[in-house]
């Protein structure tokens, strides 16, 4: 990465602004899952004990442009407050003379939090007076939301640019690490595992990264768009019909460049996705016309886990099967288990977000495995091979 990372900035006196990623889910008032929070704490640690004052950013929820108390940081404020040991406060907005009041009498170590980015429309449309308010709030500059850096935002693209002295935190340089090492000389054999809905979802990232990999195993319902391209009947699964072709393209340019392509031999069905009625395993050709896939089969969890085991180097992104339901969630699980005994053994796995990250915590095995992004949008995006607007933004 060409820009400066935060353990090279000199800080002691400064002001430093830092974009987060605090768009974390609530319940009744609180955060009900605080991983976003406790990923930055490495970062905003480091800012107060190198003797700065800091300015917390970020977005939560779709507010719209308009303030919506139902999404007030407030909550976030108490919550990070309770992990550092300290009163967080909560300006009331995140522009205007009074915030910049407040911004100006930290002292240092002490920590302020803006009110949500999105509940003015200037965010998202990246509006230059918008960004050059933010920007007066710090004289240092510090991106450690990973999961925005694919959007040109007022906070990750504009301000940036008005700010001289600007650094990725310690999440985004950690993010940036895994996931380049996936683009740039992994550890062989190389394999991905992608899952979720859609094969549309996923096409430019089994485009970019197919010319690198040994091998590419898919499951979720994405499966049953490739079954039918090799000509099996799935029954009433989810298969997106105009991407038929692409995947039987796609099935050929791998053979041809000797790359593995492994699909599920066989699939979990069920009359009622909803989990009120188990699941019965069946082949290609073997669902019954008003029967659906929820999740690969035993075999196929057998399968694929025998060759995970040989691998190097893994990417997973997207659930097997609907894992919220717990009928339904055993390739899930298995996966995410075989992702862990890799790691054990040696081998880089990294999960790409969204879902399939939801699925290891869910299941305890965050810690096991080499990398759990933040990002989902932000990491798929990476591994498309597109530039990210948060990050470019550090290197100018």
């Amino acid at each position: 990465m060409a820009a400066r990372v935060l353990s090279r900035l000199k800080l002691q006196g400064k002001r430093v602004l830092m974009r987060v990623d605090f768009n974390v889910p609530l319940n009744a008032g609180h955060p009900s899952d605080d991983t976003r929070i406790r990923a930055a704490l490495p970062s905003i640690r480091h800012v107060r004990e190198a003797g700065a004052q800091l300015v917390l950013m970020s977005h939560l929820g779709r507010p719209k442009g308009a303030r919506d108390p139902q999404l007030s940081l407030a909550p976030v404020a108490r919550r990070l407050g309770e992990l550092l040991e300290q009163e967080v406060p909560l300006a009331p907005d995140c522009v205007g003379e009074e915030v910049r009041t407040r911004a100006e009498r930290l002292a240092p170590g002490e920590v302020l939090l803006l009110e949500n980015l999105r509940f003015h429309p200037e965010e998202k449309a990246n509006d230059e007076a918008f960004a050059r308010s933010l920007a007066s709030l710090g004289e240092v500059y510090v991106n450690d939301a990973f999961g925005t850096a694919h959007r040109a935002h007022a906070s990750t693209a504009g301000v940036p640019a008005m700010v001289p002295e600007k650094a990725a935190g310690f999440l985004m340089e950690k993010e940036l690490e895994f996931l380049g090492r996936l683009l740039a000389g992994p550890e062989r054999p190389f394999l991905a595992l992608l899952g979720g809905a859609k094969v549309s979802g996923k096409l430019e990232v089994i485009e970019n990264l197919l010319p690198r990999l040994d091998g590419l195993l898919i499951g979720g319902a994405m499966m049953f768009t490739f079954w039918r391209a090799r000509g099996h009947e799935v029954g009433a699964s989810l298969v997106e019909e105009g991407l038929i072709d692409t995947a039987r393209d796609l099935l050929a340019r791998a053979e041809e460049a000797g790359k593995e392509i492994l699909l599920p031999v066989d699939c979990l069905v069920t009359n009622d996705a909803g989990g009120g009625a188990p699941g019965r395993p069946a082949g290609p050709d073997a669902i019954g016309p008003q029967e659906q896939g929820v999740d690969i089969g035993p075999r196929s969890r057998e399968q694929f886990a025998a060759r995970l085991a040989a691998a190097g180097t893994i990417f997973w992104n997207g659930p097997m099967g609907i894992f919220e339901q717990p009928a339904y969630a055993e390739g899930t699980r298995a996966m995410a288990q075989a992702l862990a005994e890799a790691s054990a053994r040696g081998a880089t796995t990294v999960v790409g977000g969204g879902d399939s990250a939801a699925a290891v915590r869910q299941m305890g095995l965050s810690e096991s495995i080499s990398h759990v992004s933040t990002g989902g949008g932000a990491s798929l995006e990476f591994l498309e091979g597109k530039t990210l607007p948060g990050v470019a933004a550090l290197e100018t």
